[in-house]
């Protein structure tokens, strides 16, 4: 299956619709008063699809297993036509919507044969899905080309040649997904006035993104945090919160790191773990989201 381990839970809602059309309006006639010989149709039907949203993993290979949290079934009749809308809803890493539509087509499939003894003419004739929403495209605020970035790796012994960059290479990587500009990509050791300079010196460079990686642990030289704090105007501590949870969910020792997450003037820090996975996580635990915060600077609503 594919692996999904990197993204976060939202709410994920689906809605499919599947349509059965009978032969005759006496067919009809008997599904409203109950007197199909094996039963209550809508009923039999609603039980069976609830069934099968939660077998759908063991029945499509790719799908993974999930919470179904939330699952409605509703019927209407218009003319020789049943219509059924079956609703899903998750909290969860990936979207419901082959939940939906496998739910919606038992469903038929369950009408069909409570009918076909009584109307040779039922058909099923089609599966589709009407909505989904919850994934990280709708979350996704659109970033133009002209956005600047600058990523600062705060470290003795990669400034000092010892060590390669491998976080600040990452951090990138993540950022050309989104096609920001990397106006500047620095390697410095942690030393509190360099690390306030490079904050001034990207600000004077239109970077409304600045991410330090690095520094961020309890050792003796871990001073991004104090270093950036003083000049941060606003902290934002759901982000902080955000990545400290994330990280927390894949390594134990999360809980140790300072992560900061500020705003100065129009622009946000962040300051990153300085391990490649650290700071992996971190990007994933609050991009694309993220990108919100920039309209909300700009004046936009919520």
């Amino acid at each position: 299956m594919v692996d999904i381990t990197s993204k976060i839970n939202t709410l994920r809602t689906a809605t499919a619709q599947a349509i059965v059309k009978v032969g005759t309006s006496d067919t009809i006639e008997a599904v409203k008063n109950k007197e199909i010989p094996k039963g209550d149709v809508f009923e039999v039907a609603k039980t069976a699809g609830l069934f099968a949203v939660k077998r759908t993993s063991d029945m499509i290979p790719d799908c993974h297993p999930l919470p179904v949290e939330a699952t409605t079934v509703e019927f209407s009749i218009e003319g020789l036509e049943i219509a059924i809308h079956m609703s899903v809803k998750t909290i969860y890493k990936t979207g419901v919507e082959v939940e939906a539509m496998h739910g919606a087509s038992v469903v038929a499939l369950t009408i069909y044969d409570m009918l076909k003894p009584v109307d040779k003419q039922v058909e099923i004739q089609h599966i589709k899905l009407l909505q989904k929403s919850g994934g990280s495209s709708d979350f996704s605020d659109p970033v133009r080309s002209s956005f600047k970035a600058g990523i600062v790796v705060c470290s003795d012994s990669i400034s000092a040649g010892k060590k390669e960059d491998k976080a600040g290479k990452a951090i990138i990587d993540k950022l050309e997904e989104y096609d920001l500009t990397i106006a500047d990509y620095s390697i410095i050791p942690d030393e509190k006035d360099k690390i306030q300079q490079k904050v001034h010196d990207l600000r004077k460079q239109g970077c409304r993104l600045i991410i330090f990686t690095g520094g961020t642990g309890l050792s003796k030289r871990d001073v991004t945090p104090e270093a950036v704090s003083e000049l941060i105007e606003r902290r934002v501590p759901g982000i902080e919160e955000a990545i400290r949870s994330y990280g927390q969910d894949r390594m134990p020792y999360a809980m140790l790191s300072r992560s900061v997450a500020g705003t100065i003037g129009d622009s946000l820090l962040l300051a990153l773990p300085g391990s490649t996975n650290g700071a992996k996580e971190s990007m994933d635990a609050v991009f694309p989201p993220l990108f919100h915060i920039f309209r909300i600077l700009k004046g936009s609503s919520h």
